[in-house]
């Protein structure tokens, strides 16, 4: 019982330092570390944490050396100092937006849309897949892609019609874009 009532007087004398730290020095430590900091929230957050180091280490301020306002000063640059590092450390944080769309995309998409293209064209007959190759995967327009098949150029308009038919019923009505898909 003698502890918890210790305890609850050193508590009320904790308490009674820091505010009167904070009533003496406070203004003069807001007033530094919105100088260092530029920003007054940041500031404050600044003199927050200078006020629990001071709580923590009330030996520091009653030890005879130097000035308190001197070790609240310090402790302050050395906190801002610390934030400044640490944000260094760090590669800077860009949050994603339609603005500012990230640098490299996942290509995890892409990699599942080709695999199921490509099993796709594989259920196609040898003819419909070959035009799609042609046309779609080489870049050929319908009388190159004819030349290169040997047939004619309405035959290759036919087939593919009739292969872009089948992929779309595949894949349920949806589109299908084949560019960009290697083969």
């Amino acid at each position: 019982m003698a502890a918890l009532f210790s305890r609850k007087r050193e508590t009320a004398a904790d308490e009674a330092l820091i505010r009167s730290l904070y009533e003496e020095h406070g203004r003069a430590l807001l007033a530094y570390a919105t100088r260092l900091t530029g920003d007054r929230a940041a500031a404050e957050d600044v003199v927050q944490e200078t006020l629990v180091r001071a709580w923590r280490h009330p030996d520091a301020l009653v030890n005879g050396k130097g000035s308190v306002r001197g070790w609240l000063l310090t402790v302050a640059r050395n906190i801002v100092t610390d934030r400044v590092r640490a944000k260094a450390a760090r590669p800077q944080e860009v949050a994603e937006s339609p603005t500012t769309p990230p640098i490299e995309r996942d290509h995890a998409d892409q990699v599942v849309d080709s695999v199921v293209v490509l099993e796709a064209l594989d259920r196609l007959s040898s003819d419909h897949r070959d035009v799609l190759m042609e046309i779609y995967f080489r870049g050929r327009s319908v009388t190159e892609a004819a030349q290169a098949l040997g047939v004619p150029p309405g035959t290759v308009k036919s087939r593919s019609y009739y292969a872009l038919r089948a992929l779309r019923e595949t894949f349920g009505g949806q589109k299908v874009a084949l560019k960009g898909v290697a083969g």
